[in-house]
């Protein structure tokens, strides 16, 4: 592969792809404004996203929490960053938010 090529002011022509989407120009629009074909633009679209999805993020939890599952973490043989990690996964896999915060957002 090469370099980033700087297209219409952003760091690769993938970037600028993202950013016009965005933006709610259509995938046709993209290609003319690039000088591109469709294909291109969906090609590299879809490689964006499947970049985006793939990577782990990370979250800082304040020292006070981290100090507070130390226990239940031990008794589990884990790490309080692999009972943090388990804890999020299945509330988001479960669909638990509102059973667990009582905001009343739903």
């Amino acid at each position: 592969m090469g370099r980033c090529k700087e297209t219409l002011g952003y760091p690769s022509r993938t970037a600028a792809i993202a950013a016009l989407r965005a933006q709610g120009d259509s995938c046709r629009q993209v290609a003319d404004k690039l000088g591109v074909s469709l294909g291109t633009v969906a090609a590299l679209a879809n490689s964006y996203k499947r970049k985006i999805a793939s990577q782990n993020r990370t979250v800082l939890f304040p020292a006070r929490v981290i100090e507070r599952l130390h226990d239940p973490a031990r008794s589990r043989g884990l790490l309080p960053h692999e009972l943090i990690r388990q804890i999020v996964e299945t509330v988001a896999e479960d669909s638990l938010v509102d059973a667990i915060l009582d905001d009343k957002a739903w």
